[in-house]
C-alpha cells in the first residue's frame, strides 16, 4: 500500500517536512510505502475553472506537480497534505495546487486522507479545517490522531522539542495504516465500495 505526502511549504527541510517525516516513518513501520513530494518555490497557477480537465483527466497547466500527482492517484491508497500556517490559513501556492488537483481529480473517493499543519504559534485549527474540506467534499475518509494534527515551532529544531506534536504525528501514521489495512481486509472479505448515485446539482436561482 502507498501513501503520498505533500509538503506544501516552500522550505523543503522545514517544520512541515519534519512533521511529515514523523508520519512517514510511522507508516513505514506498519509496512506502508510512502513518498514525500515537495511543491517547491516556483509559482503555481491557480484554477481558472475552464473545465478541460473533465474531458482529459489532466490540467491544462503543465508547469508544476498537479499532473504528476494526478498520475500517481491510481497507485495511491492514502493522501496526507502538510502546510505551514500563513495568516491563519494554508500556503497560497498549496491552495492553488489543491484547487486544480481536486477539480481535475475524479478518483480520490474512499482513499483515506489527513491534513498536517505547522505553526510557530497560532492559526493551526483554521488551517486544519480549510485543508480537510478538500477531503470531505471528495468522499475521502479523514484520518484523525489523539489531537489535531499540528506541530509548533519556528525551526525544525523547535519542532523536535514539541514532543506532544510529534507523538500526534506518529499516532496519525498508525491510525492511517490501520484504516488502510481495514479497507484492504474489507475488500478481501467481499465488502464493496458504496454504490454511487448520479450527481445531483441544485440550482438555487431557478
Amino acid at each position: 500500500m502507498n501513501v503520498l505526502l505533500i509538503n506544501g511549504s516552500p522550505h523543503k527541510a522545514g517544520c512541515t517536512n519534519r512533521a511529515l517525516m514523523e508520519v512517514s516513518e510511522s507508516l513505514n513501520k506498519e509496512g506502508i510505502n510512502t513518498e514525500i513530494l515537495h511543491i517547491g518555490t516556483k509559482a503555481i497557477h491557480g484554477c481558472i475553472a475552464c473545465g478541460k480537465c473533465a474531458q482529459t483527466g489532466r490540467c491544462i497547466f503543465g508547469d508544476d506537480l498537479v499532473n504528476e500527482i494526478l498520475g500517481k492517484v491510481e497507485e495511491m491508497d492514502g493522501l496526507i497534505v502538510g502546510s505551514p500556517v500563513y495568516y491563519a490559513s494554508a500556503n497560497g501556492s498549496l491552495f492553488s495546487l489543491l484547487d486544480r488537483l481536486f477539480f481535475a481529480g475524479r478518483k480520490f473517493a474512499f482513499k483515506p486522507a489527513a491534513a498536517v499543519v505547522s505553526a510557530r504559534r497560532a492559526g493551526t485549527t483554521a488551517t486544519f479545517d480549510a485543508l480537510n474540506k478538500y477531503f470531505t467534499i471528495s468522499q475521502m475518509p479523514v484520518v484523525s490522531s489523539r489531537y489535531w494534527n499540528m506541530v509548533h515551532g519556528r525551526t525544525p529544531e523547535d519542532v523536535e522539542q514539541d514532543k506532544e506534536g510529534l507523538q500526534v504525528m506518529r499516532d496519525l501514521g498508525k491510525n492511517m495504516a490501520w484504516l488502510l489495512k481495514s479497507i484492504e481486509a474489507g475488500k478481501a472479505a467481499g465488502i464493496s465500495l458504496p454504490v454511487q448515485e448520479e450527481k445531483i446539482w441544485t440550482n438555487f436561482v431557478d
